[in-house]
């Protein structure tokens, strides 16, 4: 029973496909707009898409390595960071630039050796100036295009976007035109979920996250990620507890307009170096672990400090800037920290500096708010470009259909869940721990299945399942109408209990409209 319940996961995918084949049938005649509805159909079974958006240098593309735990993404200042680049899964490494009329020619990857041979921390680059395209006609590059072997890859298609605030209004543009263009008539929307990073908070940020969230047709899903969240601290071995608190002040600020789920502070540069941690690098932490604490603490006041070679340090000079580049002064801190409290090799020591980093926080709400919830992301993104397309071409049958789409893309439950997730991580309710844990697992905290929610084994029969999900609705919906609950408190109640009818609702036979309301008997 549990599968079926996964299969028709709030209803949404099933009816979204049966309205865009509705809408092909009624198209049939008009192969621009039918190829439009197969575009939007085509999203449904691809992987979802994520955009790494941010003003410049926020870390997008060290983020981006971090994530997949390889070094795919230029992270140097060249002419590549100013494109759209698409990362996709491919059975073998391959990188194209992609003009606006859909030719592609073939792009040179250089790597670059750092200190002793070891990648440095820009070792990647993609080359645009020798590019060769198809019938030798020279063509401006729209966007670039990575296929690449990474597991990652194979269930998130990654979307790196140049900074919001570049210099050039034209770099800029592409980020805005790819995002939140308003203008688009019958286009799918790229992205089905943003993660916005952030090195403060200022009005550059507040506005295009406006864009996002309050246009028609943006994304449903944004993460907000304090990045460089080393930085914060000036390097300071308590960097990521300050970082903490700058996050939860942004999330405070975010939430409130509802412009961002959820603010987690993550140190790419670490992230990524824990990822892919050499042992001559290990080796290098383990000799400096050796050096009086005083001494190493004058030697890490400045990256140029630290890797001068007037510093009698049992690393050479070039081995230590390269240290420098690739952890950054916290992270040489906090691996030297770690060996010295008990880390014996490099995998232990990788183990510790990315559980740090806040990474696997990250990867942990990514899993959560975005893939345990792909489908209902990708239908919101073909249901969108749905809208597009009947609201484009009026006159046909199909027009009949606008009103049922407006429906489903206006039921955003799903988002509720999200956003009261964001503010259990940071607000208190005034609720027994038991509750408090019960309502977490409602609105999918710790999953989206339906026994997950409900607190039940995987084996469950539709008969418990259906009567836990009876007694969740009556309980949460007695939470929220309790007359001492305050305003937070009634609202998180009635979204438990939301849930619970939207469960209910599955798990009838047949189940009706998805997430009906359900009124519970007296």
């Amino acid at each position: 029973m549990n599968d079926e319940v996964e299969g028709v996961r709030q209803g949404i995918v099933p009816e979204a496909r049966a309205l865009l084949a509705a809408a092909r049938r009624a198209f049939g005649g008009q192969p621009h707009v039918a190829g439009l509805l197969d575009d939007c159909a085509r999203r449904l079974d691809q992987p979802l898409r994520v955009a790494l958006a941010g003003q410049l240098k926020a870390g997008k593309s060290t983020l981006l390595n971090a994530l997949v735990g390889q070094d795919i993404a230029p992270t140097d200042a060249t002419e590549c960071t100013r494109m759209v680049t698409w990362y996709r899964h491919g059975s073998t490494p391959r990188v194209g630039a992609i003009s606006a009329d859909g030719a592609r020619a073939d792009v040179v990857v250089r790597r670059r050796p750092g200190a002793d041979g070891l990648p440095g921390a820009h070792g990647l680059t993609f080359d645009l100036s020798a590019l060769r395209w198809p019938a030798g006609a020279q063509r401006e590059v729209d966007h670039l295009a990575v296929e690449w072997p990474a597991a990652t890859l194979a269930r998130t298609t990654i979307i790196d976007t140049p900074g919001i605030s570049s210099l050039s209004r034209a770099v800029s543009r592409r980020t805005e035109r790819l995002l939140a263009d308003e203008t688009a008539d019958d286009t799918l929307p790229a992205a089905d979920a943003v993660v916005y990073l952030l090195r403060r908070l200022d009005a550059a940020d507040i506005g295009f996250l406006e864009q996002i969230g309050t246009g028609e047709h943006g994304p449903l899903g944004v993460i907000g990620v304090v990045s460089r969240a080393d930085e914060i601290g000036s390097g300071r071995i308590d960097a990521l507890h300050s970082a903490r608190d700058v996050a939860s002040r942004f999330a405070g600020e975010l939430e409130r307009t509802g412009l961002c789920q959820e603010v987690i502070p993550v140190a790419g540069l670490l992230a990524f170096a824990a990822a892919t941690l050499r042992q001559r690098e290990f080796d290098a932490f383990e000799a400096l672990a050796a050096v009086p604490a005083d001494d190493l603490g004058l030697a890490l006041l400045s990256a140029d400090r630290f890797a001068g070679s007037d510093l009698p340090l049992p690393v050479p000079p070039p081995l230590r800037a390269h240290l420098a580049a690739r952890f950054g002064l916290f992270g040489i801190r906090l691996a030297v920290t770690l060996i010295r409290l008990g880390a014996r090799d490099s995998s232990s020591l990788a183990t510790e500096l990315t559980k740090r980093s806040g990474l696997e926080e990250l990867r942990t709400v990514l899993d959560v708010q975005f893939a345990q919830r792909a489908d209902q992301l990708k239908a919101h993104s073909a249901l969108t470009g749905l809208a597009r397309v009947l609201t484009a071409h009026p006159g046909t049958a199909a027009d009949q259909l606008l009103p049922r789409v407006r429906t489903l893309l206006a039921d955003v439950h799903g988002f509720a869940e999200l956003r009261l997730l964001g503010h259990l991580r940071t607000d208190e309710l005034p609720l027994p721990p038991e509750d408090l844990t019960e309502l977490h697992r409602l609105i999918g905290g710790t999953g989206v299945a339906a026994h997950l929610r409900l607190g039940l084994p995987p084996d469950a029969t539709s008969r418990q399942l259906r009567d836990q999900a009876l007694s969740a609705v009556r309980k949460w919906r007695s939470r929220a109408a309790h007359p001492l609950a305050d305003q937070f408190t009634a609202t998180a109640c009635r979204t438990a209990a939301r849930s619970a009818e939207g469960l209910l609702d599955l798990l009838q036979d047949p189940p009706t409209t998805p997430f009906a309301r359900i009124t519970p008997p007296r």
